[in-house]
């Protein structure tokens, strides 16, 4: 894992950003100063809203007091650019305050994949993400590196449930994701709606917590009397239906539910895994049984 992210990851998770990076020549760099028309964002930048006000007032900041740190770069010779890396917020606070060139520590050998996992992790760290965000880069590293949750959050300093939590919001509508990013509910919001599976409940209930302005108790409150409704309204399972699935899951070692068919005769058989590593172990357990 920590091969697979290089040493630019393991560098900025071990301290932060040091000037042990080479310029586009191959040689040590320290901090260089680079015109800022010759920069671009990083394509990879996870976060993609940034507040003006706070902008403003570190650009206030930069004019008084300069640039304490800075920024990383990656070099491109085939667009003769530099690529941020970290730092795009006080790159545009630079570019607010009037700065025509801005300190750079260059760097010119970071894969795709180290260019994504830092600037993800960057913003992680500092907390600058809205949730919908964070989840959007924890799933997109996930993807890349092929990793865990519990190997993510170690890397970012979360739990594996805080890394589950955060990705769970995902499966909410666009519409309430979107209300998420926007900050009209809040992330205590939107895992109060997860509890609530039938769409057009959940959909009532989100209208329902921006109309009333509940707070996150009274969502789950809410959430819950949902549940219980919908719990009532289902057939209950059978004890031979229960104890079946239960000795599904402790050969198996996940979770295993049987849903009902139209038929007795018909149904599902519904095996959960929470991540690629927990599904091979489930399909070597399954071929064991079968030899």
């Amino acid at each position: 894992m920590r091969k697979a992210l290089g040493k630019g990851l393991d560098a900025l998770l071990s301290g932060g950003v040091n000037d042990s990076y080479e310029t586009e020549g191959g040689n040590s760099s320290g901090v260089q100063k680079i015109p800022l028309d010759k920069i671009i964002p990083n394509r990879y930048q996870p976060r993609k809203t940034f507040n003006e006000e706070s902008l403003q007032g570190l650009a206030e900041s930069l004019k008084q007091h300069g640039l304490t740190q800075p920024i990383v770069v990656v070099y491109d010779p085939g667009m003769d650019k530099y690529e941020l890396v970290v730092g795009e917020r006080r790159f545009r606070a630079s570019q607010l305050a009037g700065f025509t060139e801005i300190d750079c520590i260059i760097h010119s050998k970071l894969d795709d994949k180290q260019m994504c996992a830092l600037a993800l992790i960057e913003n992680i760290q500092r907390e600058d993400l809205n949730p919908i965000e964070t989840a959007l880069g924890y799933k997109s590293l996930m993807q890349k590196f092929m990793i865990s949750q519990t190997e993510l959050g170690e890397y970012c300093g979360k739990s594996k449930a805080a890394v589950s939590n955060s990705l769970r919001l995902l499966n909410l509508e666009p519409e309430i994701q979107e209300a998420i990013k926007n900050g009209d509910i809040s992330e205590g919001h939107g895992r109060a709606l997860l509890m609530v599976s039938d769409e057009k409940k959940r959909e009532i209930l989100f209208k329902k917590i921006i109309s009333s302005k509940m707070s996150v108790r009274q969502a789950e409150e809410a959430a819950k009397n949902s549940m219980d409704e919908t719990v009532k309204q289902k057939p209950q399972k059978t004890p031979d239906t229960l104890a079946f699935e239960s000795s599904l899951q402790e050969a198996l070692g996940t979770k295993v539910e049987l849903k009902y068919g139209s038929k007795p005769s018909k149904g599902k058989l519904i095996l959960h895994y929470n991540s690629l590593e927990e599904l091979e172990l489930i399909s070597q357990r399954l071929k064991n049984k079968m030899l």
